[in-house]
């Protein structure tokens, strides 16, 4: 009966893990693996772009998801730790697409945008520095929870301990961008 109940488990568990697999985010204005166009760079730190977001779409969502929170990192920023560009969180269950836009676009009612690694909150687009290529990823996570409890100035660490915590699932978009001359 023991072998049965854990046998059962396991069947349970490796099937929500293949759903998830199949969790995937995608941009009708942004390529896998291909380099942004100029208007997504930021407009500061010596870039010119129009700090436009692509637009989002996920599908596939895993069962029980409850809100979703969709990040962008920059992996080579030089830093020590990368650069969080955009943290948003307590996307309701129902939404399954961003818009983009300047400035990360409109979001709708009750979507937290939380601090980046500039200490503040908003979407800030990819700036790497002269001459370097950065890898870049937007991330979907989706929760088995409808809201994270935080304060709006919690740091993206605090904010990506609480998703991890609370995980069903992820899906990720990559780029890149630069060099910039």
């Amino acid at each position: 009966m023991k072998m049965n109940k854990l046998s059962l488990l396991l069947v349970l568990l490796t099937s929500q893990l293949a759903f998830a697999a199949n969790f995937t985010v995608s941009s009708q204005s942004l390529i896998e693996g291909a380099s942004i166009a100029p208007e997504n760079y930021w407009n500061n730190f010596g870039c010119s772009g129009k700090n436009m977001m692509s637009d989002l779409t996920w599908s596939n969502i895993p069962e029980g998801t409850k809100s979703f929170v969709v990040t962008l990192y920059d992996h080579d920023a030089p830093t020590g730790s990368g650069f969080w560009h955009w943290v948003a969180y307590n996307i309701p269950a129902h939404i399954h697409h961003l818009p983009g836009g300047v400035n990360g676009g409109v979001l709708p009612e009750g979507i937290i945008q939380s601090n980046t690694d500039l200490s503040k909150p908003g979407f800030f687009g990819p700036c790497p520095p002269v001459g370097r290529q950065h890898h870049y990823v937007y991330t979907v996570h989706a929760l088995k929870v409808d809201k994270l409890t935080l304060d709006t100035n919690a740091s993206p660490a605090l904010v990506g301990f609480n998703v991890w915590q609370n995980s069903l699932g992820k899906a990720e978009l990559n780029f890149v961008a630069g060099p910039r001359r």
